[in-house]
């Protein structure tokens, strides 16, 4: 779950805030940071919950490929159509949606 603070800081970079209990409720601004509406707060915390969901093919397909240098020796020695192969293996194992 993505925390009150990331999404906060999405909407204020320069936020000093102290959250206690990950509440909304209990958010203390500080050094003179403007509040949020709470309402605010957890339309962006969805919405970057949303994003981080929808790129989980990105973080399975990062953890799947080969290094660069892997595939670097895979090109060189089996082709480009080999590694393009090796590479379309791991695109249709972890589809974007």
């Amino acid at each position: 779950m993505i925390d009150l603070a990331k999404a906060i800081l999405a909407i204020n970079s320069n936020a000093s805030v102290v959250i206690r209990n990950e509440d909304v409720k209990n958010i203390e601004w500080q050094n003179g940071t403007t509040p949020i509406a709470e309402a605010d707060i957890l339309a962006k915390q969805k919405e970057l919950q949303t994003a981080y969901d929808n790129n989980a093919y990105q973080r399975s397909r990062a953890v799947a490929y080969p290094s660069m240098a892997d595939q670097l020796d895979d090109i060189y020695h089996n082709g480009l159509d080999e590694w393009k192969k090796t590479i379309k293996a791991i695109k249709d194992k972890y589809p974007k949606e």
